[in-house]
């Protein structure tokens, strides 16, 4: 809180929960300084500014418990917190999200360091290994297995071979029979692993090789309390009541000595008979059938039995067992042994001399050690065969390409007391720290040559002492062979010669000053004591030979752990290597639980704090210029920003600001800094910003001081205003109201006055009104009925002059046609009918001329009849309205009409009436000798039709079973123009009825025809312009009502089946091409929609016009076809979805979070030795522009190719899905992404999309509504954390989100400036509980590959089928329109 000054023995310091306190301290030895508050819960600890041990536990702490993140980086190396709890970080989308990212991009994770290791291996086809270790409970094997499903997962094979899940089923098999309970971990390994993983050319998983390590088999006669044996011994016991286990004779575990050792027969929450159940699973999987398991439990069981022998000692010297010991026997039986022998040599051993063989009595100490001598080489063969028979399940017929190694291996260990087992593998790990050493040394030195800097060397601690102590000449493990080689060999013999060899002349080795019997080291991690008991025997690890004669085993030479580990060490020195340390962060097992102590004896152990030493005697704070300039571009000059070199910008920056030039060096794309010097830049941004906020302050602070003042001045003046006013308003008071009420009064009588006076005025205006008004009326009316009597002579005058003159031209007009058509059928007679005899023509044409005849008398008798009828009454009563006329007008007409009438209506009435019935009797008897004929010919021109199709027909199946003897024929014509052979108008049901243009078209050549039409001809940008919305659907649908038709049922059934398999064809040669997807999508549901609407259902048929119904299908139901067509729409959707992904997705992370739009609001931070992709160049990568510009672009094509608007809608509802889920999900794995900033830039970039959505005119498609969650997650990001109510709210608000997310992202919130403040871990739980009663999935992830179901709303087409025109461009002169 106050300033140090040289000499003060106190610091001022405030602790993180406010507290003050007085620190005392040693102006020679202050304590370390602390990062910027902005580098703390880095994701690489090589960021940090400080780097020392108090800053990493720190880093780690802060990650750990306030975070809940279990990863962090630490250069190389990937430190794995065990949480002890199931996080949900490890599902299929977890691994998807993380698939070809780059490390440095996403939170540090396991499978991270697994994608940079595939990666690696497929750019530069070198082997790789990750390096797991740890201690006991550390998470080892938990941390390996997910490194081998992540490579199950995205390097899948095509094969059926199922090579992923056997790789994987190796682990169960392996933990079962390698795997045991201990204090530290209820799944300890209790060997080393290491498995190579093997790919080929295509980077596929084709096999996999074990390779095991240190078994530790004492653990099979012998475990510590509150310890178990190995796992596959409980499965068994659990599984003894099952009948197939009935044989092996088993009981539960405590009923054997080697189970019940422990005390521990039982873990919390394992269910060892499931466990059974899921090995025996597995050995299946892995091709290791029935007979092979019973063998192995067989063996097991044996072990068991064979621990329960009981051995009676005989005196001291001899000891037996009894032959009718009932494990004995049963172990025999198992094995198929004999009793006999067993019992002996299991209390005798034979000596054998260059001159004789003596057999020996054992002591009961002897026995039981022999006896679990052969228990443990009985299993450790077991084990070996087990893991040998796994190696041949996982072998690969093809050639490995390359490989990747998983080792799992123990790590650095101490205990109270430590044996041979600790030796070897702390012998081990001094090797893996060696080569880790070197690594980091060798990847610092490159890192240093590639960016130019000048590379001075590094101290770092170099432990080949150690290794030299232990395996050199005449060293602990030379001087250990040799001691075991003499008969008499002991431990103390071979302790005495270590202490004669190394006390006081190797400063690593010691002798214990209150012991005899062990010895210590001085590790690379800390220095360890060994008891020297059991160092010989455990080395030897030999059983009597006549035991190995009577089980039938050979003896099979192994190579030493010294071989194999020399072996290991070459194999991982020919990879590149990468590191998972796994830390237990506390001994009680509690979640999320950190002793800052144990996990710093750990960072020793695992080379963490030495990889941290390393970085820190250099350059430990790396930037890219790009992000030095977004960080810092707040600290240059105008003067400074105007170069256009961003790279020569940051050199002169740094020149100014930093003095002393050695604090910092320029490489060829990274600025490198000595430790402190970010700290320093941090605390200059930050004083500059401070002095921007209090500028900022000051000036808000100063204007809303004058808004305030002014307001207070404006309420004074308006007191002044009433306070003045209100004397001289009470005066006046008075004076308006005396004035007011004369007012009222004069208003009153002067109103009474003029009411009166406009009464009287009002009364005489209507009576004048009255009497004009009348007046004016009559005179209207007389005038409008004379006018209207003159119009009804006219109207009747000129009816009758039009009526006359229609008259004479109409028959006029009747003359001209009769004559024409008289001589039209005379001659269609004589051509039609030429060997009728001459009377049959003359009878016909008399009787036409006759029909006539009558007709034209007929009309002109109708024609006079209805004037005489409508004039003559006018003659003989007129109207008495008309009496006011003139008299010519009267008379005239009706006069003339009269005359006219009756003279020529008297002469030619009798005679038409006697042509008239004589004529109809000749009509009557000729009509019904034509009928006759015309029935003759009618039936007779049917029967040769229906013989001429049936013969074409025929002909063309001949033709086309004789071509193509196993294809289906296909006919297809179009009906293109209307046509009638005979001159009459076609009938109605057969104008848009296909057939053929000729009778020899080639149905085999039309069938090719059709399926180019399918495949190539029909483009879509060729189609679609000017041409209505599925025009090829609607050709196809007219072959099927051809094929109706004809009522021809393998017509179109071969059609249907053409046109369907030509369409998947034609999707499966494009199926990465969006457009064609698109065109044909299209294409099948309208193809759908015509087969429903012109199916002939009442349901459908309801929407079609009258005309459109006669089109219907009458003879086949095509639902089945309809069912398997909506079938194949869907499947061309989901294609169409999957192209419109792919293309999309590479644009999603870089446009919608990573790219930063709005000014000012740059979040760019130390990323550490592992750099963001995004960092490394900022051309060439997507915008928000690119997602928008992609989405008009898919748009555009679905309108051009005729999409329908509901399945556009769909597609744009699934795309925005997959939008905000990869945004979201990435976000969940981004730390450095959660921040106030970047949700206003999230927050911007959803309020493109849903203007674009607006554009468009698609808000009804539900889009929006997808992007609900990445909406919320952003305004979570923005809002104030700090209160009871902002808790509340956030609960209130989220319902999007589930819990788990919630959490995720407040416990993500990472501050980008100082002014930001940390989300408190009591504001998260206050949170978390607010939320425990909601009821959602504690999924952390979105399913990226959700997909929506899709429906196909039924359209029916407006369009007619008579209307439709194939263009020429179609290329189909093949089919034609009848």
């Amino acid at each position: 809180t106050k300033n140090y000054k040289a000499g003060d023995s106190f610091l001022h310091v405030q602790l993180e929960d406010g507290t003050e306190l007085n620190y005392i301290v040693d102006p020679d030895a202050l304590p370390p300084l602390r990062n910027p508050d902005i580098l703390v819960g880095e994701n690489d600890l090589t960021a940090l500014s400080y780097l020392h041990e108090p800053a990493v536990l720190h880093n780690l702490k802060v990650r750990f418990v306030e975070s809940k993140l279990i990863y962090t980086y630490s250069g190389i190396i990937l430190v794995a917190v065990n949480p002890y709890k199931q996080l949900p970080i490890y599902g299929d989308a977890i691994i998807h999200a993380y698939s070809g990212q780059n490390m440095g991009d996403m939170d540090p994770h396991i499978f991270a360091v697994a994608e940079e290791a595939y990666k690696q291996m497929a750019r530069n086809n070198k082997n790789q290994s990750i390096i797991v270790s740890g201690e006991s409970g550390a998470g080892k094997t938990v941390s390996a297995r997910y490194t081998m499903r992540y490579f199950a997962t995205v390097s899948k094979s095509s094969s059926n071979a199922h090579v992923e899940d056997k790789v994987l089923a190796s682990n169960p098999i392996t933990e079962a029979i390698g795997n045991a309970k201990t204090t530290r971990n209820d799944n300890s390994s209790r060997f080393g692993k290491y498995t190579e993983i093997s790919f080929d050319q295509s980077y596929q998983i084709i096999g996999a090789n074990m390779r095991t390590y240190l078994l530790e088999k004492s653990r099979v006669v012998f475990q510590s309390e509150n310890e178990r044996n190995y796992h596959i011994f409980y499965q068994l016991c659990a599984s003894s009541m099952l009948p197939e286990f009935n044989h092996l004779k088993l009981g539960s575990a405590e009923e054997f000595n080697y189970t019940r050792m422990g005390g521990s027969t039982v873990i919390e929450g394992v269910d060892d008979r499931a466990n059974m159940v899921e090995t025996q699973k597995t050995f299946a999987l892995l091709g290791l059938k029935g007979d092979f398991q019973m063998d192995v439990f067989k063996m097991l069981a044996a072990i068991l039995h064979l621990g329960n022998v009981e051995i009676a000692a005989v005196g001291d010297e001899r000891s037996s067992i009894s032959l009718e010991d009932k494990h004995l026997n049963i172990f025999c039986e198992l094995l198929d042994l004999s009793c006999d022998k067993m019992a002996r040599w299991l209390c005798h051993r034979k000596i054998t001399t260059t001159s004789e063989t003596v057999i020996k009595p054992m002591t009961r100490a002897q026995a039981v050690n022999a006896r679990d001598a052969l228990a443990k080489k009985i299993y450790s063969h077991l084990f070996d065969f087990i893991v040998e028979r796994i190696n041949q399940s996982l072998q690969f017929p093809g050639k490995q390409h390359t490989f990747i190694g998983v080792l799992d291996i123990y790590g650095f260990e101490t205990f109270d007391v430590n044996s041979f087992e600790q030796f070897c593998i702390n012998y081990a790990n001094e090797k893996l720290q060696q080569q880790f050493n070197l690594h980091v040394f060798k990847l610092e030195q490159e890192e240093y040559m590639k960016e130019d800097i000048p590379w001075t060397l590094i101290d770092f601690y170099d432990n080949q002492p150690v290794i030299d102590l232990i395996e050199a000449k005449m060293g602990i493990l030379e001087l250990l062979d040799e001691e075991c080689l003499l008969p008499h060999g002991t431990d103390e013999n071979w302790l005495q010669k270590l202490y004669n060899n190394f006390v006081n002349k190797n400063a690593l080795f010691e002798k214990p000053r209150m012991s005899n019997t062990s010895f210590i080291i001085q590790h690379f991690a800390d220095k360890v004591e060994y008891k020297c008991e059991g160092f010989l025997e455990k080395n030897r690890d030999t059983v009597r030979e006549v035991l190995i004669e009577i089980l039938k085993e050979s003896k099979v030479c192994e190579l030493s752990f010294r071989s194999s580990l020399s072996l290991l060490m070459v194999t991982l020195n020919a990879t590149t290597p990468h590191y998972v340390r796994c830390i237990k962060p506390n001994d009680e097992k509690l979640p999320f639980e950190f002793d800052s102590k144990r996990v710093a004896q750990q960072l020793r152990a695992c080379g963490v704090l030495e990889t941290i030493r390393i970085s820190a005697q250099s350059y430990p704070s790396r930037w890219t210029y790009i992000e030095f300039f977004s960080r810092y571009s707040i600290l240059m000059t105008q003067q400074e920003l105007s170069i256009n070199d961003k790279k020569q910008i940051c050199k002169i920056v740094l020149q100014r600001l930093i003095q002393d030039h050695s604090q910092y060096q320029f490489g060829r794309t990274k600025i490198f800094f000595r430790a402190g010097q970010v700290a320093y830049l941090e605390k200059l941004r930050s004083d500059k910003l401070r002095h921007a906020c209090i500028t900022i302050q000051k000036s808000v602070r100063g204007w809303l001081q004058r808004k305030k003042f002014l307001c207070i001045k404006q309420a004074a003046i308006i007191i002044q205003q009433y306070f003045r006013g209100n004397y001289t308003a009470e005066k006046l008071h008075q004076t308006l109201k005396q004035t007011w009420a004369a007012i009222i009064i004069q208003k009153y009588c002067r109103g009474y006055l003029v009411r009166r006076l406009c009464q009287l005025i009002r009364v005489a205006a209507v009576t004048i009104q009255a009497y004009t008004r009348g007046f004016l009326a009559r005179k209207t009316y007389r005038k409008m009925l004379e006018e209207h009597k003159a119009v009804i002579l006219q109207k009747y005058a000129r009816a009758w002059l039009a009526r006359r003159r229609f008259q004479n031209i109409r028959r006029f007009v009747l003359n001209i046609q009769l004559s024409y058509r008289v001589q039209q059928l005379q001659k269609k007679i004589e051509e039609q009918v030429r060997d009728t005899s001459q009377f049959m023509i003359l009878t016909n044409f008399f009787i036409i001329s006759v029909l006539f005849r009558a007709l034209l008398l007929t009309r002109v008798f109708k024609c006079l009849h209805v004037i005489h009828d409508t004039l003559f009454p006018l003659c003989i009563k007129p109207d008495p309205s008309h009496q006011d006329c003139t008299t010519s007008a009267m008379f005239f007409l009706p006069c003339f009409f009269n005359r006219v009438l009756e003279s020529h209506f008297q002469s030619q009435k009798e005679i038409y009436e006697k042509e008239i019935e004589g004529l109809n009797f000749k009509v009557e008897h000729l009509s019904q000798d034509i009928n006759h004929l015309q029935k003759l010919f009618r039936e007779e021109n049917d029967i040769n039709d229906g013989i001429r199709l049936e013969v074409s027909r025929l002909t063309s199946e001949n033709l086309v079973r004789s071509r193509c003897s196993k294809a289906k024929y296909v006919f297809v014509t179009l009906v293109i123009q209307s046509k009638c052979v005979s001159g009459t108008r076609p009938s109605k049901s057969c104008s848009m009825c296909l057939t053929f243009s000729e009778w020899c078209i080639e149905s085999l050549n039309l069938y090719i025809n059709l399926m180019t039409l399918l495949h190539a001809d029909l483009k879509p940008r060729g189609v679609v312009v000017n041409m209505i919305p599925g025009l090829p659907a609607h050709i196809l649908f007219m072959c099927v009502r051809y094929a109706d038709y004809l009522n021809d049922a393998d017509m179109l059934k071969s059609f249907m089946n053409v046109t369907i398999d030509g369409i998947k064809q034609v999707v499966k040669e494009h199926s990465e091409d969006f457009e064609m997807l698109s065109f044909w999508l299209s294409n099948t549901y309208y193809f759908l929609n015509c087969l429903k609407q012109y199916s002939g259902e009442e349901e459908f048929m309801k929407y079609n016009t009258p005309h459109q119904n006669k089109n219907c299908l009458k003879h086949f139901d095509l639902s089945e076809y309809r069912q398997i067509l909506s079938d194949l729409a869907i499947r061309i959707y989901h294609q169409f979805i999957i192209v419109m992904e792919n293309n999309i997705q590479p644009m999603i992370v870089p446009g919608m979070l990573e790219y930063e739009s709005l000014q000012g609001i740059s979040g760019l931070k130390p990323t550490g030795f592992r750099k963001r992709s995004s960092s490394i160049d900022d051309t060439d990568t997507y915008t928000m522009t690119s997602i928008l510009q992609q989405l008009s672009y898919f748009y555009s094509t679905m309108c051009q190719n005729g999409l329908d608007s509901e399945l556009l809608k769909q597609a744009v509802k699934q795309l925005f899905f997959l939008i905000g889920a990869t945004t979201l999900n990435s976000l969940f794995l981004r730390k450095d992404m959660c921040s106030c900033r970047k949700g206003m830039q999230i927050r911007c970039n959803i309020s493109y999309l849903e203007e674009w959505l607006k554009d468009k005119n698609l808000q009804s498609s539900n889009a929006k509504e997808t992007l609900e969650p990445l909406s919320q997650a952003a305004w979570l990001l923005q809002v104030k954390k700090i209160t009871d109510d902002d808790a509340k709210e956030i609960c209130e608000h989220c319902t999007s989100l589930s819990t788990v997310q919630i959490v995720k992202i407040l416990n993500s919130y990472t501050p980008i400036d100082d002014f930001e403040k940390r989300v408190t871990p009591s504001f998260v739980r206050k949170v978390q509980a607010m939320l425990n009663n909601r009821e959602d999935v504690p999924q952390l992830m979105l399913d990226t590959k959700y997909l929506f179901q899709v429906t196909f709303p039924f359209t029916p087409s407006a369009h007619a089928l008579e209307t439709i025109q194939v263009p020429s461009s179609f290329k189909l002169g093949f089919l034609t329109r009848v």
